[in-house]
């Protein structure tokens, strides 16, 4: 059996337009209406699953996706950095935001560190290779970037060397234990 796994970064909203740490913002209108353009040219799913966030919900509903909502697919908590810019945080905890660029494992912030958004998302990652058909997750860049790392068995270290922009879709096929990435890339280039 071969498990189908498709992780999309949520359309761009006015955090992830202005660099904020973001809160649970809406969709911008232009992403709203770009997703809706992209209506019926996704490939069939057998099931349709999206984070909590606003942004993510939006962006299954803008293609015309009934979506379940699926918990683990949660954002990472940046704690109290969230709706700052990281130049804003810079200036504000200079030491602060020094260790949390080096270090995975460090949340400064009393929030969730890159290493354990990680470790959450490991065993989400395992039990979906159980499943049949293909399944499309819509959720955030931060969650995409960490079922990469492990789906490709990286360390924490690769999390901060992988940009996924808005829309962003990675393909990843599950054979046996592991699973294999099979694409990354822009949403319209790979519907």
């Amino acid at each position: 059996m071969t498990a189908r796994l498709d992780l999309m970064a949520h359309g761009a909203s006015e955090a992830t337009r202005a660099a904020r740490f973001p809160n649970d913002e809406a969709l911008e209108p232009s992403a709203v209406r770009g997703l809706e353009a992209l209506r019926g040219r996704l490939r069939p799913y057998a099931r349709v699953i999206t984070a909590p966030a606003r942004a993510a919900r939006e962006t299954a509903a803008a293609l015309g996706l009934a979506a379940e909502v699926e918990p683990a697919l949660r954002d990472c908590d940046y704690g109290r950095w969230r709706g700052l810019t990281p130049k804003a945080v810079a200036e504000c905890e200079p030491d602060a935001f020094a260790a949390w660029l080096a270090d995975p494992a460090a949340a400064p912030h009393d929030g969730e560190s890159f290493a354990a958004l990680i470790e959450r998302i490991d065993p989400w990652l395992a039990q979906s290779l159980a499943r049949e058909g293909a399944t499309l997750a819509v959720t955030h860049a931060a969650i995409v970037r960490a079922a990469m790392v492990c789906a490709l068995g990286a360390g924490p270290s690769a999390f901060a060397r992988i940009d996924v922009p808005p829309l962003s879709l990675m393909r990843l096929s599950g054979h046996g234990q592991r699973w294999n990435l099979v694409a990354l890339g822009p949403l319209a280039a790979l519907s």
